[in-house]
């Protein structure tokens, strides 16, 4: 985490209220595979922010921060991941602009 807070290629958001955290973005900008247009994209990795303090704004603020930095630094793409369950995250992100582009499947194997 402090390489990633630290690098210039990487953005670390956090939410305080009185001096408590209350909330995180941790996204970095990442190298594509050759094969595709672009060589680079953002990926936000987590976002996380404390129960009681949901439903407040906080992840839209960050988010759309988190929007205008890599537009600063250049990002042509931001790419995340939220799981098929969570729709109140997925209108979300829709309302900060993303838009659905794949569907990851996975099965899982017992042993």
């Amino acid at each position: 985490m402090t390489r990633l807070a630290n690098s210039e290629r990487s953005i670390f958001l956090v939410s305080e209220n009185e001096g408590q955290l209350v909330g995180f973005l941790v996204a970095t900008i990442e190298r594509e595979i050759p094969i595709y247009r672009l060589q680079e994209f953002a990926f936000i990795h987590d976002i996380w922010i404390e129960p009681e303090h949901r439903q407040n704004g906080i992840t839209r603020q960050m988010v759309m921060l988190s929007i205008e930095r890599f537009h600063e630094m250049g990002v042509k793409q931001i790419r995340l991941d939220t799981a098929v369950i969570n729709e109140a995250s997925r209108r979300l992100f829709l309302s900060c602009g993303f838009r659905l582009s794949i569907i990851e499947m996975l099965i899982e194997l017992s042993h």
